[in-house]
C-alpha cells in the first residue's frame, strides 16, 4: 500500500520534472524566450489533463505518432554523435560500470542518485500494460524505445569526449544550432506525453484502492469498449493537474526535483520487487531457496539506488515521502473508518436470517406487488436497511425479491461462470433470494450485467427488465463519540466520505428505476 502511495507521488513529480526539463532546453536554444516558457507550459499541462476524459486509447492515437517521431529523432542525433567518436561504443560493456562502482565506491554511490534518472519511467511500463496490454508495450520497448535511448546516451557521451564543456547540457548541445528550437518544441510535447503513463496509472490505482476498501467509490468513466482497464477518474485527474502546476511553479528547475523523482521511482521499484517475490513464494509456491537466490541480486541493486537517493533528503528527496505519507494516511484512515461504520451498521441492520424468518412466519403475510425488487446489500449476514424500511413503512414486498451483495476478490478478473452464488434462504416458495456477485478488482461492478447470468441460473421468472426496481441504502456519516479512532482521523474520514460517488451511478443502475432510502450513523 505504501508502494501505491509512492506511485501517487511519482504521478505528480513525473509530469513536473518532464516539463521543467523542456524549459531548460529553451534556455539553451533560445534564452530570450525563457520568460514565456512557464506560462506556455501551464497551458500545455492543462491541455494534457483536459484530454484525459477522451480516454487512453484516444490519447494514444493522438500522441503515438509524436512519440514515434521523438524516438526516431533522438536516435538520429545519437548516431551523429557516435559517428564523431566511435570509441564510445566501448561503454556498452558493463565492466566499466563495475570498475567504477567497486573501484571508486565513495564517488559511485552518490552519483547513483543522478544515474538513476536515466531509467526513470521503467516503473510506468507496468501501469501501461493495464491500459494497452503486454504486446504493444513489449514491441514498443524492444524495437523503438530502448534502442533509441541507448543510442542517444552513447551519442551524448561521444559529444562529451570531443568537447568536455558540453557536459552542461549534452542532450540539446548534441543537436545542431539550426535544429535546437524545433528539438525543444518536440521535447516539450514528448515529455508531457510521457507523463501519460503515470497519470493513467494513478487512475488504475484509485479504482483498485476503492474496490478493496481503501478509498471511497469515486466516479469512474470507462473510456474504451475493448479494454476494461482504460478509465478516467475526474477527481484524481484535476487533483493531479493542480499538484503538477504547483510543483512546476514552485521548483522551476528539473535539478530541484531530480532527487525527489529518484526517491519516488527507486522506492516504487524496490517495493514492486518485494511484492513480486512475495507472490512467487506465496502464490506460485516456489521453493524458498529459489526465491532468495532471485531476490538478493535484484534487491541489492534496487536498495543501492534507493539508499543513494535517500542521502538527498534535504535537497528535495523528502517530497515524494511526504506525499506518500499523506496518501497512506488517507488510505488507512478510510479503511479503519469503514470498519467502524460497518460495525455500527451491522447493529442497525440485524441478522438477515432472523429477518427472513420473521417475514415467512408473519400472519397475515405481507401483500405482494408485481415486479422484482433488487436490494443492494453489503453481505449475507445482515438485512438491507432499505428492505427493512420498505417492510416497516410500506408493509409490502414485490413478487420477486433479490438481495444482492457485491464482493471484490483480490484477483484482476472473475469469469462469468464463477460470478454468482444464489441462495433461496431456506424458503424457496417465498421467492426471496440472496445473490452474491463476485468481481475482480479490475472488473466493472455493473449490476444490470448480472441479470442475464441470474436468468441463466434459473431465476428468470421475475427478471423482466421493464419491471425491476433497485433499492439502495444511503448512509449519512456524522462525527460522534464512537471509540476506535482519533478525532482528527474522524474529521478526515468524514471529509473523504463526501467524495463518494453516487452508488447508483457506480453500479450502473438505471436512475429512473432506483429508489434510495437513507439512514444516519455517528462515528
Amino acid at each position: 500500500m505504501f508502494g501505491a502511495s509512492l506511485f501517487f507521488g511519482d504521478s505528480m513529480i513525473t509530469p513536473a520534472i518532464s516539463v521543467l526539463s523542456a524549459i531548460e532546453g529553451v534556455q539553451v536554444a533560445a534564452p530570450s524566450l525563457s520568460a514565456l516558457v512557464l506560462p506556455a507550459t501551464a497551458v500545455v499541462l492543462i491541455g494534457l489533463f483536459v484530454l484525459q476524459r477522451l480516454g487512453t486509447a484516444a490519447v494514444g492515437r493522438l500522441f503515438g505518432p509524436v512519440m514515434a517521431v521523438w524516438f526516431t529523432v533522438i536516435a538520429a542525433w545519437g548516431i551523429k554523435g557516435i559517428a564523431s567518436h566511435p570509441a564510445i561504443l566501448k561503454a556498452l560493456s558493463p565492466t566499466y560500470a563495475g570498475e567504477f562502482l567497486f573501484g571508486h565506491f565513495n564517488i559511485a554511490f552518490f552519483s547513483m542518485s543522478a544515474v538513476v534518472l536515466s531509467v526513470t519511467g521503467a516503473e510506468a511500463l507496468y501501469a501501461d500494460m493495464g491500459h494497452f496490454g503486454r504486446g504493444p508495450i513489449t514491441r514498443a520497448w524492444v524495437f523503438l524505445v530502448f534502442p533509441a535511448c541507448i543510442i542517444n546516451y552513447l551519442g551524448q557521451g561521444a559529444l562529451i569526449l570531443g568537447n568536455p564543456g558540453a557536459i552542461s547540457n549534452p542532450f540539446y548541445l548534441l543537436v545542431p544550432g539550426w535544429a535546437r528550437i524545433a528539438m525543444v518544441v518536440l521535447a516539450a510535447v514528448a515529455t508531457v506525453i510521457a507523463s501519460q503513463a503515470v497519470i493513467s496509472g494513478a487512475f488504475s490505482l484509485t479504482q483498485q484502492a476503492a474496490q478493496i476498501g481503501y478509498l471511497p467509490r469515486l466516479r469512474i468513466a470507462h473510456t474504451s469498449e475493448e479494454r476494461v482497464g482504460q478509465i478516467y477518474v475526474p477527481w484524481i485527474n484535476w487533483a493531479l493537474c493542480i499538484a503538477v502546476l504547483a510543483l512546476v511553479f514552485t521548483f522551476r528547475t528539473s535539478t530541484a526535483l531530480a532527487y525527489a523523482y529518484g526517491v519516488a521511482v527507486t522506492g516504487t521499484i524496490t517495493i514492486t520487487t518485494l511484492l513480486f517475490f512475495y507472490i512467487v513464494r506465496t502464490q506460485w509456491k516456489k521453493p524458498l531457496w529459489l526465491v532468495i537466490a532471485g531476490a538478493i541480486p535484484l534487491l541489492a541493486v534496487d536498495m543501492l539506488f534507493f539508499a543513494a537517493n535517500i542521502t538527498k533528503l534535504p535537497h528535495g528527496a523528502w517530497l515524494p515521502i511526504v506525499i506518500a505519507i499523506v496518501v497512506f494516511t488517507v488510505l488507512t484512515t478510510w479503511q479503519k473508518g469503514r470498519e467502524l461504520v460497518t460495525r455500527q451498521r451491522t447493529l442497525e441492520e440485524g441478522s438477515l436470517r432472523e429477518f427472513i424468518d420473521q417475514l415467512h412466519n408473519r400472519r397475515p403475510p405481507l401483500a405482494r406487488v408485481p415486479g422484482t425488487a433488487i436490494f443492494l446489500n453489503r453481505g449475507k449476514a445482515t438485512a438491507p436497511l432499505a428492505m427493512r424500511a420498505n417492510v416497516e413503512h410500506n408493509e409490502v414486498l414485490h413478487n420477486h425479491v433479490l438481495i444482492l451483495a457485491i464482493q471484490t476478490l483480490p484477483v484482476p478478473h472473475v469469469a462469468d461462470a464463477e460470478r454468482l452464488e444464489i441462495d433461496d434462504l431456506g424458503y424457496k416458495e417465498d421467492r426471496i433470494y440472496h445473490v452474491t456477485a463476485s468481481f475482480g478488482y479490475m472488473d466493472t461492478p455493473s449490476v444490470p450485467s448480472l441479470l442475464p447470468l441470474i436468468r441463466a441460473a434459473g431465476r428468470e421468472g421475475g427478471l423482466d427488465s421493464r419491471r425491476i426496481s433497485y433499492f439502495l441504502s444511503a448512509i449519512e456519516i456524522r462525527r460522534g463519540n464512537t471509540p476506535g479512532m482519533s478525532r482528527w482521523r474522524k474529521r478526515l474520514f468524514v471529509a473523504t466520505a463526501r467524495l463518494t460517488a453516487d452508488a447508483a451511478e457506480y453500479f450502473q443502475l438505471p436512475p429512473e428505476r432506483t429508489v434510495i432510502m437513507g439512514s444516519r450513523i455517528e462515528l
